[in-house]
């Protein structure tokens, strides 16, 4: 049940993902971007969008383009995070990185290309033209999660502490908006879009933040204990780095402990949905116990 619903979703978003990216004849930034974005990758924040909209008895079809933007957003991250100037990183999903396959100039254009026309895609949607105020929240909510005070944030605190040990708390702060601030927007927008109850909306925003935690503890496990092969992305990186990491300030044990915990505090936090949130649960238990 939980792998057909999953496999659903998915395929509704790379349907409408790559039917909503540009694909003008000719350009490398367009064949950029459409390559970044078939890379592989779990979706799981646009699948998040769709859920929590389907949670709170809203209509996925409205959602869909604000699900396929956020992932726009997501993968213009990595390609901009794989760049010479931040991470370095040659490969991306056991490909090469953008970069390395378009040269750095054209993985550049195509990270922003990515990012602008997330909005356009937002401001185009069937939700903006049937109901603008909503849609006009949803755009806000998302620039706000994606920009200085989220996503970019976070990028921004990790650039800052390259080479130096971080306390558990400053770790804490920019994974909540590193990685944190694109989950927390995927729940947060499916409950708008879906025009969630104020108790709906609460549980789903603690119920991101403590996947969001889960997700980046795992990341940090999986880069001492995983392999390239399965991951898709070089190993060990971390340490060669010296960043401060989960496994670095807690250990081995006590990380992989912390995402126990915040994964059975993901899933107590859906307890408002009852039996409704069965895939949320199962989604949060998968994330926790992955290999890549």
């Amino acid at each position: 049940m939980f792998s057909d619903t999953l496999q659903t979703y998915i395929a509704q978003i790379e349907s409408a993902l790559f039917a909503l990216l540009p694909n003008e004849e000719g350009s490398d930034v367009c064949e950029a971007m459409r390559y970044s974005c078939a890379v592989g990758g779990k979706r799981i924040r646009p699948v998040l969008v769709l859920e929590a909209c389907r949670l709170c008895g809203g209509d996925i079809a409205l959602a869909l383009p604000f699900a396929c933007a956020l992932e726009m957003i997501h993968t213009y991250s990595l390609i901009h995070d794989d760049l010479p100037c931040m991470d370095n990183d040659d490969l991306r999903r056991g490909q090469p990185s953008c970069h390395k396959k378009f040269g750095e100039a054209t993985a550049l254009l195509a990270g922003d290309a990515l990012l602008t026309h997330a909005f356009c895609v937002c401001a185009e949607s069937v939700l903006a033209k049937k109901h603008p105020e909503t849609a006009i929240r949803a755009v806000a909510l998302l620039s706000s999660l994606a920009g200085t005070s989220g996503m970019i944030g976070g990028q921004e605190i990790d650039l800052a502490s390259e080479g130096k040990q971080i306390s558990l708390q400053a770790l804490r702060e920019m994974d909540a908006k590193k990685t944190g601030a694109l989950i927390k927007a995927a729940c947060a927008l499916g409950a708008v879009i879906a025009g969630a109850s104020q108790e709906q909306t609460n549980a789903l925003l603690l119920f991101a933040e403590s996947l969001g935690q889960a997700f980046q503890v795992v990341d940090d496990i999986l880069d001492v204990e995983g392999d390239t092969a399965t991951l898709g992305k070089p190993v060990g990186s971390d340490a060669e780095s010296n960043k401060s990491t989960y496994v670095s300030l807690l250990g081995l044990s006590a990380a992989k402990e912390s995402a126990k915990a915040l994964t059975e505090q993901a899933v107590g936090a859906l307890s408002v949905f009852g039996e409704e949130a069965a895939f949320l649960r199962e989604l949060s238990e998968k994330l926790c116990q992955r290999t890549y």
